[in-house]
C-alpha cells in the first residue's frame, strides 16, 4: 500500500511538473531574442525517427493518426476503466486530475512524447474511441465533460 501511495504522489508531482512545463513553454508568437525563434522552428521541424517512433505502416496499430500500437492502447483504456468507479465517487474536478495522472502514467511507460501528447491532445479521444468505446464514455460521463482531451490540464 505505501509503495502505491508512493507511485500516487509521483504521479501527481510529475503532473504538476508538466503542467508548468506546458504552461511554461507556450508561446505568444513573439520571441524574447530573435535567436530563440529560429532554435524553436528547428527543434519543431526536426523529423522522429523510425526506430523510435511505431510506423503507421506496421501491423498491430490501433489507428494510424495516433502512432500507438494495440498493446499501449489497451493498456490505457486499461488504466482508465480502473479508475471509472473512483471518478464516480467523487466530485468530476477531483476525477480530471486522476484522468490527468492516468495519462501522463501511461505515456511515460510507454515513451510516448508528453510534448506531441499536449500538442494534440485529442489523440486520447481518437484511441479510446477507436479501441475502448464504452470505457471512453464511462469516462465522460463520470467526469461530465463532452471528450476527453477537454479535461486533460495544462495541454
Amino acid at each position: 500500500m505505501t509503495a502505491r501511495r508512493g507511485r500516487l504522489a509521483a504521479t501527481v508531482a510529475a503532473t504538476a511538473a508538466l503542467a508548468a512545463l506546458v504552461g511554461g513553454c507556450s508561446s505568444t508568437g513573439d520571441s524574447p531574442t530573435p535567436g530563440n525563434s529560429a532554435q524553436t522552428s528547428a527543434l519543431t521541424s526536426t523529423p522522429k525517427s523510425s526506430a523510435t517512433q511505431p510506423s503507421a505502416t506496421a501491423g498491430g496499430e490501433s489507428g494510424a493518426a495516433t502512432g500507438v500500437t494495440d498493446a499501449q492502447a489497451t493498456q490505457l483504456c486499461s488504466d482508465i476503466d480502473e479508475q471509472l468507479q473512483s471518478w464516480r465517487t467523487y466530485t468530476p474536478t477531483i476525477g480530471k486530475g486522476g484522468l490527468n495522472t492516468v495519462v501522463i502514467s501511461w505515456a511515460t511507460a510507454n515513451g510516448i512524447d508528453l510534448l506531441k501528447l499536449a500538442g494534440d491532445r485529442g489523440q486520447i479521444d481518437t484511441i479510446t474511441t477507436a479501441q475502448c468505446p464504452q470505457v471512453r464514455d464511462g469516462a465522460l460521463y463520470a467526469l461530465e465533460i463532452p471528450n476527453l482531451a477537454s479535461a486533460l490540464i495544462g495541454f
